[in-house]
């Protein structure tokens, strides 16, 4: 049975980057630079290579700059073609939005995912759709959310990208209980947010790429709120594992994770990506060498 083709994602963008102040205090946390740009372009750039035509940001106040971002720079454009700085040109093109592609959607209140993916819902109409947290920022050939997408379209229903994290670790993740299935895509039985490590059923941890159903959204309207007093992304899709239901599956992706939400995973991921960067990547390995060496002699 074909499925409903997916062109359409939303970007809970409405956090205030807490763990990032004081750099966060004038910037938003989603334009944060990943060696040479940002997390949300990142996200942008999986997105439309997964075939997503339409992106739909939830934001709050103070988001401007991000706004921005996506606009067309056109006297900085000017001045590059002037000097004939073609590649620079390209590159800052690239990052630009066509008019109609991107909405902007205000959470006033933060009052968790869940709702945030709410915020966006006269957006979606009847229709699968993808949810891309910028904070997860996952490195692989085949682009995370591609693989997902390849997959919704052999079985439809709800799909969440998932990889194990360590047990001690379970209270930072939405946690899934799968059926026995092997290989990369596994039913999931039920999942619930952040459980302690001695009340989780697995190490099985929700990561941020999401393909739903538009049921989610309307199991959202009778949400109550969950795990810190906010409404959960994971009770919603949670309801679509009972009997006639559309079901849930989690996907084990193939790729490296890296949480930028986190100063440790945004300097792992820094380390990472400048390691594999074709003009970085040499000089850039010498330099740590020579820290690690130093370490090493104190």
């Amino acid at each position: 049975m074909s499925q409903k083709e997916v062109t359409k994602a939303i970007f809970p963008v409405a956090g205030m980057g807490t763990r990032f102040l004081p750099a966060t205090k004038s910037i938003p946390k989603e334009i944060m630079t990943l060696v040479d740009r940002p997390l949300v372009q990142y996200a942008i750039d999986e997105a439309r290579a997964a075939g997503i035509k339409e992106f739909i940001f939830v934001t709050s106040r103070g988001k401007g700059a991000l706004e921005d971002y996506f606009d067309h720079a056109h006297q900085l454009e000017n001045q590059l073609r002037e000097r004939k700085q073609t590649d620079l040109l390209a590159l800052l093109q690239s990052t630009n939005m066509d008019s109609g592609a991107i909405a902007y959607v205000r959470q006033h209140r933060a009052l968790g995912l869940g709702h945030a993916i709410w915020c966006a819902r006269r957006l979606i109409s009847d229709e699968p759709f993808a949810v891309i947290l910028p904070d997860d920022v996952i490195a692989s050939d085949t682009p995370c959310l591609q693989q997902m997408i390849e997959v919704h379209a052999n079985i439809g229903g709800n799909i969440v990208a998932a990889m194990r994290v360590p047990p001690e670790r379970t209270s930072s993740y939405g946690i899934l209980d799968v059926a026995d299935e092997a290989g990369r895509t596994l039913r999931v039985r039920s999942m619930v947010e952040k459980p302690l490590p001695a009340a989780a059923t697995s190490n099985l941890a929700v990561i941020g790429r999401y393909i739903l159903t538009p049921s989610v959204l309307e199991n959202l309207d009778n949400a109550t709120v969950g795990t810190n007093d906010e409404i959960q992304l994971t009770d919603a899709i949670n309801e679509e594992t009972g009997p006639r239901k559309s079901g849930v599956h989690a996907f084990r992706f193939q790729g490296q994770h890296f949480d930028c939400g986190s100063k440790l995973g945004f300097l792992r991921a820094t380390v990472s990506f400048g390691l594999s960067h074709p003009q970085l990547a040499n000089e850039f390995l010498e330099y740590l060498k020579t820290v690690i060496a130093h370490v090493h002699e104190v």
